[in-house]
């Protein structure tokens, strides 16, 4: 309903999950407006926005926004790199979507101003190669049984905090891959061997 907005609706893109929409970005900044248990680093959006611009400057990025009702999950936010929180009165810290947006493209729009950005020296992982290293991780425990007396869902979360903060790059993901690999084949191993000396017995 902006005048002279037309070509953002134009150009906008559909998308049925968020990994979908996070395909092919390196840099993901998540807005939310609750506290969150499990560490991750949270900024305000005045020193988040240049960090933003930073990436941008040679890789995708994305903000990640919640819905009306409910914001983003601890799932959701588990896909960024960076939490990000806009200051507000405590009893009324939840802003309207619309709001929310409009602040955070304010911001950007100083950050444009006040920063040249500069292009990261590494080559990051993009989402989907993120994504597919926590499925392969994910997998690996559970084959060799590191779940047991684990909570999977929760310790799966605080293991995506952990590689977030690293900010991964595209070699250090094939790296922790080819160990994964070498772990259930190893472990395969094991089972093969003990199977066949029980069976002696």
């Amino acid at each position: 309903m902006a005048a002279g907005a037309d070509d953002v609706l134009q150009d906008a893109v559909t998308c049925s999950t968020i990994d979908e929409a996070l395909q092919g970005v390196v840099y993901t900044v998540a807005l939310t407006a609750r506290a969150r248990d499990i560490s991750i680093e949270v900024k305000t959006p005045r020193e988040a926005m240049p960090l933003v611009l930073q990436h941008a400057a040679s890789y995708p990025v994305a903000l990640l926004f919640g819905t009306e009702m409910s914001g983003l999950t601890n799932e959701e936010t588990g896909k960024a790199q960076l939490l990000v929180n806009i200051p507000a009165n405590p009893d009324f810290s939840s802003l309207n979507l619309a709001a929310a947006v409009q602040v955070i493209c304010y911001e950007l729009g100083m950050a444009v101003q006040n920063q040249l950005p500069s292009a990261p020296v590494i080559k990051p992982a993009t989402h989907e190669q993120l994504e597919g290293f926590f499925e392969h991780m994910e997998r690996t425990l559970i084959e060799i049984g590191f779940f047991t007396s684990q909570n999977p869902a929760r310790l799966m979360l605080r293991l995506r905090r952990l590689y977030a903060r690293a900010r991964l790059e595209q070699e250090e993901i094939n790296i922790l891959r080819g160990i994964l690999s070498v772990t259930t084949e190893y472990n395969a191993r094991l089972k093969s061997r003990y199977m066949e000396e029980h069976q002696k017995d």
